[in-house]
């Protein structure tokens, strides 16, 4: 069973920055896609950022030039570095992986195959 755990959330204030790890147990190195996504209260849950096996990158419109995904395979670790954070960021975010060969690496919750618990950012003006 692959586990994939969240942390670095937490309150601050608009237009602070915040980075969120993504620790998992199975081999970074191997995913097809990786990805982030946010839900906040009300709301379904929405795409943030993924990144795929050869190097690839996709932002939802809402964070593109704010937030940027990254990966350290020797630490089979995922993060987003949030800057620039807004009111509208407030969310619990997850973290999602897919390790097996598919035909999209997108901002679709249906491309991933396994989630952490999520971690909540709160941001304050």
């Amino acid at each position: 069973q692959v586990q994939m755990v969240e942390s670095g959330g937490g309150s601050v204030q608009a237009g602070g920055s915040l980075t969120l790890s993504c620790t998992v147990s199975r081999s970074t190195a191997s995913t097809y896609c990786m990805g982030w996504f946010r839900q906040a209260t009300g709301k379904e849950r929405e795409g943030v950022a993924t990144l795929g096996a050869f190097g690839s990158r996709l932002y939802a419109a809402s964070v593109n030039g704010r937030f940027t995904a990254s990966k350290d395979d020797a630490k089979n670790t995922l993060y987003l570095q949030m800057n620039s954070l807004e009111l509208e960021d407030t969310a619990m975010y997850y973290c999602a992986a897919l390790w097996t060969t598919s035909y999209s690496c997108s901002l679709r919750e249906a491309d991933f195959d396994y989630w952490g618990q999520g971690t909540q950012v709160t941001v304050s003006s």
